[in-house]
């Protein structure tokens, strides 16, 4: 296929993006050459420089595709869900199968310096759901250590199933992990609706705080700063 060389430029690197990725799925980052991403594409070897810069280019962009994909459909997933737990849970899962299902392309993720857009897309969207357990009054740590806890939990997993030979992983592995970071962060729903610990109290009324009326800017930042200094202080006993 041929691909008319005056076709606008995000049009024609969305193409080429899109032939790469195919190629990525299909042999590994080491299908990914210059020529046969050209010869897919139905465009000169020149192009792909001209949109790229060198393959490195290439293959951050092919990742940056097939991640923000997976992200905006975690996004709307997301929307789907009120209860903030199975939020949570199914996204954990989408993440899992994602990973195990486009091991290529997390290898290569991994190999790249920073965090990418969509990675940092996807982290703002594991914040919204942290955030709504924060505000069920769901909460026992901090939103920051929470995060933390399940992007690394769920970094480690994907990483030890794909070292993993197929026929060996434990497919229990993923879930039991989260339920075990699911544990450590929140209190079950029956102790919130009966009492509530004083952590798991601060936590959800830091939430509260942008909407409290009457308080100046400044008297919101500094009782964010009390209650978190009070929610780390009890996160180091």
């Amino acid at each position: 296929m041929t691909v008319d060389m005056d076709a606008p430029r995000a049009e024609l690197r969305a193409h080429i993006i899109e032939g790469a990725a195919r190629l990525l799925r299909e042999g590994g980052a080491a299908a990914v050459t210059t020529r046969r991403v050209a010869d897919a594409a139905g465009v000169q070897a020149p192009t792909i420089y001209r949109l790229f810069g060198d393959k490195d280019g290439l293959l951050d962009a092919i990742a940056e595709h097939v991640m923000a994909v997976h992200v905006a459909g975690k996004a709307a997933h997301a929307d789907g869900h009120q209860d903030p737990v199975e939020a949570l849970r199914s996204g954990w899962r989408m993440q899992m199968d994602f990973g195990l299902s486009n091991p290529e392309l997390i290898r290569l993720m991994n190999a790249r310096p920073g965090t990418s857009p969509a990675i940092e897309t996807g982290i703002e969207v594991l914040q919204g759901r942290i955030h709504a357990l924060a505000t069920a009054g769901l909460l026992q740590v901090s939103e920051r250590r929470a995060l933390e806890m399940i992007h690394a939990a769920g970094t480690g997993a994907v990483q030890a199933l794909l070292e993993t030979p197929p026929e060996r992983r434990d497919p229990g592995l993923a879930d039991a992990l989260f339920e075990a970071v699911l544990n450590q962060i929140t209190r079950p729903r029956r102790a919130v609706d009966e009492t509530g610990s004083n952590t798991s109290i601060t936590v959800n009324f830091a939430t509260l705080v942008p909407q409290l009326p009457g308080l100046s800017a400044a008297e919101r930042s500094l009782m964010v700063e009390w209650l978190n200094r009070s929610i780390q202080t009890a996160q180091q006993h």
